[in-house]
């Protein structure tokens, strides 16, 4: 399973795509957006379910740009809501346009991921749609969860864990799972692997969480300590509150009941008190637990061990990333 492989075949069919339309002012931001590059991860998973249940991972490319195209959407109208400026180290669509610009382009773009179903057989193409729009509304609500939190400061974990499933997760599992129904597997083959990457998903999202404050800033890409910054209510403050003393609990609630100009204090004050509580132990083991519940799905699942293995090490490459 060469995950470079897919990549570059992924980026060949991006390429070769023509984007800009009249009016340009709609379709030029959406190629912009698409081509400031990523991980491209969803689609290579797209394409690994597709590889796995039939060996013909091309037919999938169309789901796989579907997929992504979704993703970006996303990230064009999270921007917006986040007011924030940069994207992948360029300026967001909304700053380099303006708001409306970003509103009425990511609209487009979730028509668009709509349109490369239309390349397939009926059959195929209504699974498709129903399990996208199945997990474009989840996102939402994930999307809505996440910014009720924030003025929410009774929010427990498994509230958490029930948000980042729905905001992140469910698109890992129906990236996987668009494959498999492209490859026309048994829908036993296509919920197994929807559960592998749901969980792969939850463990991916609370990694980084923890990279966001412990992570190196020279390979992260983003700005470590962020989520400090804005208040976020993740595991990682969650579970703080949960195992620290008074004395500790009542800094954190300080905290994080104020935005400041100057966050010089604030990080490493939180991060010390997270250390000195041993959170970097215990999201650890909770992303070992996710991980290790994804592996779990690969035994019913009917695929060669080979594939099996392949699913295996994509797992932990995605998990045992520093950045």
């Amino acid at each position: 399973m060469d995950i470079t492989h897919y990549h570059k075949d992924f980026i060949d069919y991006l390429e070769s795509k023509k984007w800009v339309f009249e009016p340009k002012n709609l379709y030029e931001p959406i190629e912009y957006i698409i081509k400031l590059g990523g991980k491209r991860i969803r689609p290579i998973l797209t394409l690994i379910g597709a590889d796995i249940f039939s060996n013909e991972y091309h037919k999938a490319m169309p789901a796989a740009l579907a997929i992504e195209v979704f993703h970006n959407f996303t990230l064009i109208h999270d921007d917006i809501m986040d007011d924030a400026p940069l994207r992948r180290g360029k300026q967001t669509v909304h700053e380099k346009w303006d708001i409306n610009t970003g509103i009425l382009s990511g609209d487009a773009m979730l028509i668009l991921a709509y349109q490369y179903f239309e390349n397939y057989e009926p059959n195929v193409f209504q699974k498709l749609a129903k399990l996208f729009s199945k997990t474009a509304l989840e996102v939402c609500d994930g999307q809505q969860l996440d910014v009720d939190f924030e003025t929410r400061n009774d929010v427990t974990i498994d509230e958490y864990i029930n948000m980042i499933r729905l905001k992140t997760s469910v698109l890992v599992g129906a990236a996987l799972k668009m494959g498999a129904i492209v490859a026309e597997t048994s829908d036993e083959n296509a919920n197994l692997i929807y559960d592998f990457g749901l969980n792969l998903g939850l463990a991916f999202q609370l990694q980084d969480d923890f990279l966001d404050t412990f992570g190196n800033p020279e390979t992260f890409g983003k700005q470590v300590g962020g989520d400090i910054i804005e208040n976020k209510k993740t595991f990682l403050y969650l579970k703080a509150l949960e195992v620290a003393n008074e004395d500790d609990r009542q800094k954190l609630r300080y905290y994080y009941n104020q935005k400041l100009e100057d966050n010089s204090v604030k990080i490493p004050e939180v991060t010390r008190i997270l250390e000195q509580n041993d959170i970097p132990l215990l999201v650890k083991n909770k992303i070992q637990f996710y991980t290790e519940k994804a592996f779990d799905t690969l035994a019913s699942m009917e695929i060669s061990n080979n594939n099996k293995e392949g699913l295996k090490k994509f797992g932990l490459w995605l998990m045992n990333r520093s950045v």
